[in-house]
């Protein structure tokens, strides 16, 4: 088995990982965060979204966040973004790159962005091309990979079409999401299969959630297939407001310890991510569920 020498951890949890958070955040608290966050040698960093305050409320100061951030050189704060008005905010607010998103399944898009597939295309299209004017990188997520909270099972071909719908108007990357974390290695594997046939792997992330504990495993199938960048939240913090039952993103902390131990570099300090899931673990007043918060807190971790 030949496995990458290097990979890119992108951290997803100001946005995904807060996003299903009840209690709402003070952007204060968010801005230390994510301060806290640049300084782990992390070099990608989704500090929010910029959808209408009352879908997501605890993203509405998103642009705050980014206003007040200390910015460290060579990393890239990234924000959500659903159509031009949201870019516009975006742009505003100083963001480095665009992330825009929709679903492999009919019925989590209705439910996420109260549109069908075909009639989000267009609103994507127009956000990528006057992103991609200003001169910003764009990342599209596709949600509901391998299965869908209200259509069951999604087929890989699904994924493909929509996949090459968003890399034919210019998206530079696509993150692939498990969003109910139904997967197991061999959907990823079927998954892979078919999109590495029409797209490079480089082009290719993978965000896995680990509602059933098979995050890690699926991380390494997808690792065997070539894959090299990995979303993920620090604490595991997450979870889909919009789909019922997911539970968080895989930890950061669990996929620096999965890949050091495999001789894999990521270039981010395992102690600072500890840290910063401490932080953010105060903040929101609970224990996180990552594997090494357990043994840290076993350990006699404040």
């Amino acid at each position: 088995m030949k496995l990458p020498e290097k990979v890119t951890v992108k951290e997803v949890g100001p946005r995904d990982g807060l996003q299903n958070e009840k209690a709402v955040v003070a952007t204060a608290e968010k801005v230390a965060w994510v301060n806290a966050l640049s300084d782990t040698g992390l070099t990608y960093i989704e500090a929010g979204s910029f959808v209408r305050p009352e879908w997501i409320p605890q993203l509405a100061d998103t642009g705050a966040v980014l206003e007040k951030i200390r910015r460290k050189p060579g990393v890239t704060y990234a924000a959500l973004v659903p159509n031009v008005r949201g870019l516009e905010r975006a742009l505003n607010a100083g963001v480095d790159e665009v992330s825009v998103f929709m679903s492999a399944s009919e019925g989590h898009n209705l439910h996420n962005i109260n549109k069908t597939i075909a009639e989000t295309y267009p609103v994507l299209e127009k956000v990528v091309k006057e992103a991609k004017s200003a001169g910003k990188s764009v990342r599209g997520y596709i949600s509901t990979v391998i299965a869908c909270p209200y259509d069951g099972p999604v087929s890989p071909k699904q994924v493909k079409d929509v996949a090459g719908r968003l890399f034919a108007m210019g998206v530079d990357e696509i993150s692939l999401g498990d969003t109910i974390g139904a997967g197991v290695p061999t959907d990823v594997e079927r998954l892979l299969d078919e999109l590495l046939h029409d797209f490079n792997a480089r082009q290719l992330a993978m965000h896995f959630h680990d509602t059933r504990g098979t995050a890690l495993a699926n991380v390494v199938k997808s690792l065997e297939m070539g894959i090299t960048v990995f979303d993920s939240a620090a604490g595991g913090l997450g979870g889909c407001p919009y789909a019922k039952g997911a539970s968080g993103n895989v930890a950061t902390e669990d996929l620096l310890y999965l890949f050091a131990q495999m001789g894999i570099e990521t270039g981010i300090d395992f102690d600072r991510i500890i840290q910063a899931a401490k932080q953010i673990e105060k903040t929101i007043g609970r224990p996180l569920a990552s594997h090494q918060m357990e043994i840290y807190r076993m350990a006699g971790g404040a």
